[in-house]
């Protein structure tokens, strides 16, 4: 979720309560930030907000059904989460691949705070800024094609 999101905010009281019924339905219910884990949400492959997913012995399926506590409560009563397909292997948040997404996440997250004291702190321009990422870029290309 993001606190920004106004799906996440709609949603927010039912997951709350689905949370209270948690240990009662013998799971544990979390949310995670995706503004302060942006490596969680490469991970993950997260591309609309909230996303849902259910883990159990280390599998991982995306929930996409209704966002009604009743609904919620049932998927895992029922068991229905049985009838999902899996993540892929190569989309799980655990393989290699996603291990690569979220470090982009996390690079771009570090670039962002690089602009952001260029900009905010030292007061630079922002295109000055821009010159700089796109000159350091070219840089990088250039000793990595010698």
């Amino acid at each position: 979720y993001a606190p920004w999101c106004p799906a996440c905010q709609q949603i927010e009281a039912t997951w709350e309560s689905f949370a209270k019924e948690s240990e009662r339905l013998g799971i544990t219910v979390g949310k995670v930030d995706v503004t302060q884990e942006p490596g969680l949400s490469g991970r993950f492959f997260v591309t609309t907000l909230p996303t849902i997913y259910h883990a159990n012995d280390g599998v991982f399926r995306r929930y996409r059904g209704s966002r009604t506590l009743e609904d919620l409560q049932g998927y895992i009563l029922e068991r229905k989460w049985e009838a999902v397909e899996p993540v892929a292997g190569w989309k799980s948040p655990s393989s290699i691949m996603m291990h690569g997404m979220a470090g982009l996440f996390h690079f771009s997250g570090w670039i962002r705070q690089i602009h952001n004291y260029l900009t905010g702190t030292l007061g630079v321009h922002v295109w000055v800024s821009y010159a700089i990422f796109i000159l350091a870029t070219l840089l990088i290309g250039l000793l990595l094609g010698l």
